[in-house]
């Protein structure tokens, strides 16, 4: 099937009904792995971050993270779930080259936390509750890289290599219960769901949750139902979507495909898929298994997790505030609408304007760099905001050189392109570019005399009074110093020289 071959998405939705369920998972920032004492630091040597537990060599036993364990446990709370008294570790068995135990220590049925829900809102203010099933604590697996081939995956690659520094980094998987009753908004639901549990990471400091590092990826699962039907259809499961958009644009494409699909008498197969970015589309993966195909059983070489009741307590007590809550207080702080917050939780730039304002940006300008160039930025590049090269403390430096006069607005639009262009940090793009605003009185003094001299009939314009015609010459002193002139201070200069009072 081809992108041409959906069904419109107005005609799925007037016959079918979507069920979703979102599987999260979350990479924890602890310092050491889940099990053993290696390192988690991203970008060391291929498979220099590991020892015989994580590898799986025979006689090695593993130990369980505590600091992992209690950022499952504030997480489960975040979320609004109940912590279990008493939950195992299981074994879920199954091969694959990244696997080197071949099999994924996990949480089968004693999930840490479960029965929780977190409360989202949609574009229009709406409130829509999603039911957490639960939160478990497992391992990632290692990293292939399927080298040959023309779509990096594994089927027509000549071989692969294998990276086990991954391997055993500790895990939460979010589990939502069904998602029902969304209709036309169930995309947009899935997507304000992802972001609001980013956001709800983060402020739990348990984790970066950066999506295009693999920190935070989400498995969209969808079924449609016929209108009026109550059992579930078949589902399918689009694995390891690694941005919002493409978490909406995911359960888009299924709802039209699975429609397509029903609507020319076929069956829908239970089974993964891939996501691809470049037209939004999803191709089949493998049949996906049942969970008895994993032979799931506990784990024999770890001891239960018992959180004491009082533990648990005193975790809820270092809970931040919620995301909806920081988000009102913030919007009233900086004084701007529910749409104006709302288009900055859509670009994603909440996060960063906050990192700027800590490095020392005003409120309004963070926003402003964030939300304007730096934004359009991230569109014509289809990528997150966070994804683009330069960083919050860069920004707050832009907005310092503007503050102290050193760059007017459009010579910090060039600072921002330099940055963004890897010419290094906003001072050595200035010096290099050379872009610092022209302060020099006399320098600027003959830029306005021959503005003057070479548009006398706007000058005589302005002596009769006609104070707005002033700009004109700004203009032209500004082209003539390539946009480095001060403009206010040109302004007072044209209008001294011509004994007009501004």
């Amino acid at each position: 099937m081809t992108v041409t071959d959906l069904v419109s998405y107005e005609d799925a939705l007037a016959s079918y009904d979507p069920v979703m369920g979102l599987e999260v998972h979350v990479e924890l920032g602890t310092r050491t792995k889940m099990f053993c004492g290696c390192a988690t630091a991203p970008g060391a040597p291929a498979n220099s971050q590991t020892c015989p537990t994580c590898l799986g060599l025979p006689g090695s036993l593993p130990v369980v993270n505590a600091t992992a364990v209690e950022s499952a446990v504030r997480i489960g709370l975040a979320l609004n779930c109940s912590i279990a008294e008493w939950c195992r570790f299981a074994r879920k068995n199954y091969f694959y080259p990244d696997m080197p135990k071949n099999f994924q220590t996990s949480q089968y049925d004693e999930p840490i936390a479960f029965d929780g829900y977190l409360d989202v809102q949609l574009e229009d203010g709406e409130v829509f509750r999603v039911g957490i099933e639960r939160a478990h604590m497992e391992e990632d697996t290692g990293k292939s890289t399927h080298i040959g081939g023309a779509t990096g995956r594994i089927h027509g690659a000549s071989h692969s290599l294998l990276d086990y520094n991954r391997a055993g980094i500790p895990l939460i998987e979010i589990v939502t219960r069904p998602i029902t009753g969304a209709g036309e908004r169930a995309p947009e639901v899935a997507r304000a769901y992802v972001a609001e549990l980013r956001e709800l990471i983060r402020a739990l400091g348990v984790s970066e949750a950066r999506m295009e590092m693999g920190q935070m990826r989400c498995d969209v699962n969808l079924s449609l139902m016929p209108k009026g039907a109550q059992a579930f259809g078949t589902r399918s499961e689009t694995k390891n979507v690694n941005s919002l958009r493409s978490v909406e644009r995911a359960a888009r494409y299924e709802i039209q495909r699975h429609a397509a699909v029903l609507d020319g008498g076929g069956v829908i197969v239970q089974e993964t898929r891939h996501f691809h970015e470049d037209d939004g589309s999803t191709t089949a993966g493998r049949v996906k298994e049942e969970a008895e195909d994993y032979r799931y059983f506990p784990e024999p070489d770890l001891v239960p997790v018992a959180p004491a009741r009082a533990w648990v307590e005193e975790l809820r007590g270092t809970l931040p505030e919620p995301p909806r809550v920081r988000r009102n207080r913030l919007r009233e702080e900086w004084g701007i609408s529910e749409h104006e917050m709302q288009s900055v939780l859509n670009a994603g730039a909440l996060d960063p304007i906050l990192a700027s304002i800590a490095a020392g940006a005003p409120a309004d300008q963070a926003r402003k760099w964030w939300m304007g160039e730096l934004a359009r930025r991230a569109n014509e590049d289809g990528v997150e905001l966070s994804a683009l090269p330069i960083t919050p403390e860069q920004v707050a430096r832009v907005c310092a050189l503007v503050a102290e006069g050193s760059l007017n607005d459009k010579l910090a639009r060039q600072t921002i392109e330099g940055v963004l262009a890897g010419e290094g940090d906003p001072d050595q793009v200035v010096e290099a570019r050379g872009l610092k605003v022209v302060s020099d009185e006399g320098a600027l003094g003959t830029a306005v005399d021959e503005a003057i001299a070479g548009n006398q009939a706007i000058a005589d314009k302005i002596r009769g009074g006609k104070v707005a015609a002033a700009g004109a010459l700004v203009g032209a002193v500004m082209k003539a110093t390539r946009g480095q002139a001060d403009a206010a201070r040109v302004r007072e200069l044209i209008l001294e020289r011509l004994g007009v009072q501004g």
